[in-house]
Formats: C-alpha cells, structure tokens, sequence
C-alpha cells in the first residue's frame, strides 16, 4: 500500500512542479512561437480526455 501511495504521490509532485515551472518562467507576453513550454497542456489535456472516455466505456461495458 505504501508503495502505490509513494508512486501516486509522485507522479502528482512531477506533474505539479512542471506545472509551476512553467507558468513562473512564461513571459507575460508569450506567443508560441517565442516560448515553449515544458509541457504541452494541451496534450495533456487531450489524452487524459481520452483515457477517461475509454475507461468510462470499458467500465460500463465491464458492469453490464
């Protein structure tokens, strides 16, 4: 249970601070061809997006 807790745990901490890494270092007047982030949260967004869609359908297909 530890171990699981601690991967958990983790993954939030490296997500969180590539988060705060990158909105503290963006110029306020970032266009995206000047700045590149360290993660592309649109990305991101999209493929959690999908993982949550298809763990929705597996489930429902799983429950009956």
């Amino acid at each position: 249970m530890r171990l699981l807790l601690g991967i958990i745990l983790g993954v939030i901490i490296t997500v969180g601070g590539a988060y705060l890494y990158d909105t503290s270092h963006a110029p306020p007047t970032a266009t995206a061809s000047t700045y590149r982030p360290l993660v592309n949260w649109d990305v991101v967004s999209a493929k959690w997006d999908r993982l949550t869609e298809r763990a929705r359908v597996e489930w429902t297909r799983l429950a009956g």
